[in-house]
């Protein structure tokens, strides 16, 4: 790859408390807790790295010991760092709380996140690729710096990708105004949730179909069920990896990293390999705790 991906998106410290049984409001309940790196798009960033493609991160973090921690976490990584420190702003933090099975939610305090401007992300060059979590348009804070790079990438003939991030700010931002933001991405990465809401299309297959209208490629994970690729007239579904399932989290950003590094590196690569790529690295990460 001539150029590295430059990803644009969230560095957070995740609390992870895997639970031992189901929630107990009011209540005690014995938890496995651990702090690890997170972020979306410092994730993506990682398993990039991890996977030999070069990338350069651009995002802000907040002038306190977890930025710092977490800086440091991604250079011993391989990531190439584009983030501005934050006066008087901390990190951004997620708590995920993980059910048995692997589903979690999230508490979500973005931080230095909310402060991305224009300025903070470098300029592609061309032949180069942007990838763009969705969190950094679903925030009035840097949503013009998610525009402004998505411009930039356009601009210089780079392709880009996009994931939606969640169903939940995804509602409240505007699904038209989310459409009309990402029109010229060549790839978004949305989960069935997503793909459904951003149609309209209660069959996840036929939102798939409808988003490869809209974009050259549209890419639809499925959790347990695997993956679909849509393009033109080409709809590719592949299985999940068989795998014990401890921590969801970071799940998406591992298989978005995975199908991008294949996609990327390998001009013959197959829709099939580039979503068994994604899978694999996937079906890695819910493995244990953490995003990454």
């Amino acid at each position: 790859m001539p150029e590295p991906v430059l990803v644009v998106g969230d560095v957070a410290t995740d609390v992870v408390a895997v639970l031992s049984g189901e929630p107990a409001p009011g209540s005690d309940r014995p938890a496995s807790i651990r702090v690890r790196g997170g972020g979306a798009g410092a994730n993506v960033a990682v398993h990039l790295a991890r996977a030999g493609v070069p990338v350069v991160l651009a995002g802000c973090i907040g002038d306190d010991v977890a930025g710092a921690s977490l800086s440091a976490e991604l250079a011993d990584a391989g990531v190439r760092l584009r983030l501005r420190t934050v006066p008087g702003t901390v990190t951004g933090t997620i708590v995920s709380l993980v059910e048995p099975g692997g589903q979690r939610s999230m508490l979500a305090d973005r931080g230095a996140n909310l402060a991305l401007r224009p300025p903070d992300v470098p300029a592609p060059r061309p032949g180069g690729h942007l990838h763009l979590s969705g969190y950094t348009l679903l925030d009035p804070g840097p949503r013009a710096a998610g525009l402004a790079a998505l411009a930039a990438a356009t601009a210089a003939g780079c392709t880009s990708s996009v994931d939606p991030a969640s169903t939940g700010p995804l509602r409240t931002y505007g699904v038209d105004r989310w459409l009309n933001d990402t029109a010229g991405v060549t790839l978004v990465l949305p989960n069935a949730d997503e793909a459904r809401l951003l149609n309209g299309c209660a069959d996840v297959t036929e939102a798939a179909r409808a988003l490869a209208g809209r974009h050259p490629i549209a890419v639809v994970t499925l959790g347990a069920d695997g993956a679909l690729w849509a393009s033109g007239d080409t709809v590719v579904h592949r299985p999940a990896r068989t795998t014990t399932v401890v921590d969801t989290t970071g799940a998406g950003d591992a298989f978005a990293a995975g199908l991008l590094g294949a996609w990327l590196t390998d001009q013959d690569c197959s829709p099939a390999a580039a979503l068994d790529a994604g899978l694999a690295r996937a079906a890695d990460v819910v493995r244990r705790p953490g995003a990454r």
